[in-house]
C-alpha cells in the first residue's frame, strides 16, 4: 500500500504534546506545578499529552487497515507493519535506557531484559529507574502496536461481513470501534474498585484514547475533508481549553501520586479524552493547509519538532536528572527557568542528533525492506528480417 504523506499540521501537533511532557517534568521536579493558584494546577495537567500521543497513534497507524475496509484496497502486511514499528522505537529507546540503567540503576541481567523488551509495566517496582520515569508510556504503545493488526483483522471482519461494502461498512467500523472505551472504564472501575493501581499501566486502561483515533481515522476515509469540523475549528480548539481549565481542577483527582477516587478517575479519562479529540479532530478531520490554523501549528519549525518529537521524548528526563545532579538541589526545588532552559536546549541537541544518526537510518532501511521489487526490464525485441 502506498505511504500517507506526512501531515505538517499533524507533527505539529505531536511537538506540542512533547513539549507538554517536557514541561509538565520541568514543573514538577523543581516543585512549580505543587504551589498555589490555577497556574500550577495548569502545569500539573500537561500529562494530558499522553492521551494526545495515544490518539495519534490509533490515528494514523489504523487509517491504512480503516482505508482497506471503507475502499476495499489492500490491508497492510502485518509482518511488515510490525517490523516498522520496531524499527521506528526500539533502536534509539535501547540507546537512552542503556545509558540511563548503566548511569543510574544498578540491575542484574533479567532487568536489563525487562527494560530493553519494554516489560517495566509488568514488573511490580521495576518501572522507577532513574531518569526513566517518563518510559511508562512506551509498554502501553507497544501493547498496542502489537494488538493492532488482530483487531484491525477483526474489525475488517465485522464490517465487511457478506461482502457488503457499500456505506454500512464505515458505520459498523465505528460501532466495532465503540467497544473498546467500554473496555476502559471497565479497567478504570476494577483498579478502584479490586484496588489494583498497576491496571493504570497496561493498555485497557488508556483503550479509550486510541480507539477516538481509530474512529478519527474511520472518518476521515470515509467522510475527507469536513467543511462543517473546518468551519467551527476556532470554537473546538476553545471548548478544548476550557474542557483543560476543568481537568486542571480538584474535580479531577489530586496533583501529587496519591490515587483519586472512582468519580475522579471516571471524570479525568473522559475529559482527556474530549480534549484529545478537541484538539486534533480540526486538524485531522478538516485538512486545510491555507487555513490561519494550519500554518500556525503545522510551520517549518514544529513540524521539525514533530519529527524529532519521539527522541525529544526519550531524551528530556536523563537530561533533567542530569543537570539535578549537578546542581544538588534537593528534590522538589529549583530554578524553573534554569532548569527549563538548560534541559531544553541540550535535549534539543541529542535528539537532533539521535533522530538523524538512528531513527532516521533505521526508518530508511524499513522503507527499503518495504519497497516493491522491480520487475526485470524485458530485453529489446530483435528486427525481424521482411519476408522474401
Amino acid at each position: 500500500m502506498r505511504a500517507l504523506k506526512r501531515d505538517a499540521a499533524l507533527d505539529g501537533i505531536r511537538a506540542l504534546a512533547a513539549l507538554g511532557v517536557w514541561l509538565l517534568h520541568v514543573a514538577s521536579n523543581t516543585g512549580v506545578m505543587y504551589g498555589e493558584g490555577m497556574y500550577a494546577w495548569l502545569l500539573s495537567r500537561l500529562g494530558m499529552a499522553v492521551p494526545v500521543f495515544f490518539l495519534l497513534s490509533g490515528l494514523l497507524l489504523y487509517r491504512p487497515w480503516a482505508k482497506a475496509a471503507v475502499e476495499g484496497t489492500p490491508r497492510p502486511a502485518a509482518g511488515l507493519y510490525l517490523w516498522r514499528r520496531a524499527l521506528r522505537v526500539l533502536p534509539v529507546y535501547w540507546l537512552v535506557v542503556s545509558l540511563a540503567l548503566w548511569a543510574w540503576t544498578p540491575l542484574d541481567w533479567t532487568g536489563w531484559v525487562v527494560w530493553l523488551l519494554l516489560l517495566q509495566n509488568y514488573v511490580p517496582g521495576m518501572n522507577s529507574a532513574e531518569g526513566l520515569y517518563q518510559m511508562w508510556t512506551l509498554p502501553i504503545e507497544m501493547a498496542f502496536y502489537l494488538v493492532l493488526p488482530m483487531l484491525a483483522w477483526a474489525l475488517h471482519r465485522w464490517a465487511v461481513r457478506g461482502g457488503d461494502r457499500g456505506g454500512n461498512v464505515p458505520v459498523r467500523l465505528l460501532g466495532g470501534i465503540a467497544v473498546l472505551p467500554v473496555v476502559s472504564v471497565a479497567t478504570v472501575v476494577a483498579s478502584r474498585v479490586l484496588e489494583m493501581p498497576q491496571l493504570a499501566l497496561w493498555l485497557p486502561y488508556h483503550l479509550v484514547y486510541f480507539a477516538c483515533g481509530m474512529a478519527m481515522a474511520v472518518l476521515s476515509v470515509w467522510l475527507g475533508g469536513s467543511r462543517v469540523i473546518g468551519s467551527l475549528a476556532p470554537q473546538l480548539l476553545v471548548l478544548a481549553f476550557l474542557l483543560y481549565a476543568v481537568l486542571s481542577t480538584p474535580l479531577a483527582g489530586p496533583r501529587t501520586l496519591t490515587l483519586p477516587t472512582l468519580g475522579e478517575s471516571l471524570l479525568r479519562v473522559t475529559l482527556e479524552a474530549a480534549v484529545a479529540v478537541l484538539v486534533v479532530a480540526p486538524f485531522a478531520l478538516a485538512p486545510d493547509p491555507g487555513s490561519l490554523r494550519h500554518r500556525l501549528i503545522g510551520n517549518p519549525v514544529a513540524a521539525y519538532l514533530g519529527r524529532i518529537s519521539y527522541s525529544f521524548f526519550l531524551w528530556h528526563a536523563p537530561v533533567i536528572t542530569v543537570h539535578r545532579q549537578i546542581t544538588g538541589d534537593p528534590p522538589f526545588t529549583g530554578d524553573f527557568v534554569s532548569l527549563a532552559v538548560v534541559s531544553f536546549i541540550v535535549s534539543l541537541l541529542l535528539s537532533v542528533a539521535s533522530y538523524h544518526l538512528i531513527e532516521h537510518v533505521a526508518l530508511t532501511l524499513g522503507r527499503r525492506r518495504s519497497a516493491p521489487a522491480r520487475p526485470p526490464e524485458s530485453p529489446a525485441p530483435q528486427p525481424v528480417a521482411p519476408a522474401a
